[in-house]
């Protein structure tokens, strides 16, 4: 097998940084509240129980690392999971550590 270091050097840093932006209790909160559908910050706080501006900083955080993206409907701001990369990495954590019990 040949290994380009280049190449893994690159790829092990690109992982690095996303996994650091999910090294968060309330970030992997919100992802996981978003995976699969919409949601604003004020129903964010709500269903996490957290204030809206906790939510807003970990929101802009997860916006500038590329891994929540946002619509914008009147004054509400939606947010949702920015590509499958991010969905994959969060149906694998859902699936490991929340798993759904066989009689749900």
């Amino acid at each position: 097998m040949n290994i380009d270091i280049a190449t893994l050097s690159a790829a092990a840093d690109e992982a690095s940084e996303f996994l650091k932006s999910l090294a968060s209790p309330v970030r992997l909160r919100i992802l996981c509240a978003i995976t699969g559908r919409e949601a604003s910050v004020g129903e964010l706080a709500d269903l996490l129980g957290v204030r809206q501006s906790v939510v807003s900083q970990h929101l802009a955080l997860l916006r500038k690392d590329g891994l929540v993206k946002t619509r914008r409907e009147g004054q509400t701001i939606w947010y949702a999971l920015a590509d499958q990369r991010v969905v994959k990495v969060m149906e694998v954590l859902q699936a490991t550590f929340c798993p759904v019990p066989a009689d749900a």
